[in-house]
């Protein structure tokens, strides 16, 4: 079967996390991966565990590097340095996360690839950029501290709580396939290449949308609500008979029909309810009204009954829940490499679909002076 990504060359020297998670996801559509890795040491999540896989890879690592070639290459060698810029002369794509300046000072910076091979994609990867926060380390948790993430995150004021996943990397790692896929496309037109730019900071601030555009337009620096919305109600987290039930009311005639789903429809033309904006301004009302009816049921009642209402509603479950709740509407979320259960690429394409070709990779399961030789 063809692949989106067929041809494609990419030469990844980054690690962790964003990085991997971009390449993971251009490999996952055939593109050609050489994860560059350290010499007996390799990428950092090879060691960030447990929990451990059965052959005793970290499962972080795994996460994030299927589709890949792992290539040992010691960037402080000169002669291994050479074998590498020779792969660069027939790659499409480099993609790195070092701190800004480090790939210069390595021989392996934008000006000097560029050079070597004028249609290559650069992409590079920073916590605050190449300028005056170069100097910064870029770590998720430290980019949701001082981005703001923190700031609208956890229980009630003053308890500032980070996600439980490292989103800020995730929502940095997809901005860099945008790019990089954005040059290609370009590259087509032009025939040149050009560097990419991405990073961590600027990805979280694009990513605060409404909250970042209220402060931006309005003044309005917004603080921690816990699981509320700001703009919207009811739009939260209510107490049931065994756990919390997530409503997500978008609409004046979702209400309704949530009030007719409580068996309350008066609630629906209470004056104070009627329009959004009422509904926020009356947000502690409201909820007490919908608290107490719905302590009188479980989740799973309450999930189905919103569902015969339409009304967007449904338990917090866990993430074995979750997986399962996924499997049951049909979306296959996951997929078996060589015996690895694996998270699917969320991306579905009808002609050119992801592949699932090889789990992540041994340290150093290819050699680089194979494939110097292989290239010449």
């Amino acid at each position: 079967m063809p692949t989106a990504l067929g041809g494609i060359r990419i030469l990844d020297f980054s690690r962790v996390l964003a990085g991997p998670y971009a390449t993971m996801m251009l490999a996952d559509f055939g593109a050609d991966v050489l994860k560059i890795e350290r010499p007996e040491i390799g990428d950092e999540t090879r060691a960030w565990g447990p929990p451990f896989d059965r052959d005793g890879t970290t499962t972080y690592f795994n996460s994030v590097n299927r589709n890949k070639a792992s290539v040992e290459a010691d960037l402080q060698n000169d002669d291994e340095i050479e074998m590498l810029l020779e792969l660069v002369r027939t790659s499409d794509v480099v993609v790195e996360n070092f701190r800004a300046g480090t790939m210069d000072r390595l021989g392996l910076g934008y000006e000097r690839l560029s050079e070597l091979n004028p249609r290559l994609i650069y992409c590079s990867i920073t916590g605050f950029g190449s300028a005056d926060g170069a100097a910064l380390a870029g770590f998720d948790l430290l980019v949701q501290a001082v981005g703001g993430l923190m700031s609208v995150t956890g229980t009630q004021a003053g308890d500032p709580t980070k996600t439980g996943v490292a989103v800020v990397d995730v929502i940095t790692g997809l901005h860099a396939v945008t790019g990089i896929l954005t040059a290609l496309i370009a590259r087509g037109t032009t025939g040149c290449g050009q560097r990419v730019e991405v990073n961590l900071m600027s990805s979280l601030l694009s990513a605060l949308v409404n909250q970042a555009s209220g402060y931006l337009g309005a003044g309005v620096v917004p603080g921690i609500m816990g699981n509320r919305h700001p703009s919207i109600a009811p739009y939260e987290a209510f107490n049931t008979s065994d756990r919390p039930l997530v409503v997500a009311v978008g609409t004046d005639r979702q209400f309704r029909a949530f009030c007719g789903g409580l068996g309350m429809p008066e609630l629906g033309s209470d004056p104070r309810f009627t329009t959004n904006e009422r509904r926020v301004k009356n947000r502690e009302p409201l909820g007490a009204l919908i608290t107490e009816r719905l302590i009188g049921e479980n989740a799973d009642h309450w999930f189905q009954v919103m569902v015969e209402h339409d009304v967007p509603a449904g338990p917090i479950n866990s993430i074995a829940e979750a997986f399962e709740f996924a499997t049951r509407l049909g979306l296959a979320p996951t997929v078996e490499i060589a015996g690895q259960v694996q998270v699917a690429n969320p991306i579905t394409l009808s002609a050119t679909p992801a592949a699932y070709v090889t789990p992540p990779p041994h340290l150093g399961s290819t050699s680089l002076s194979l494939l110097k030789t292989e290239g010449q």
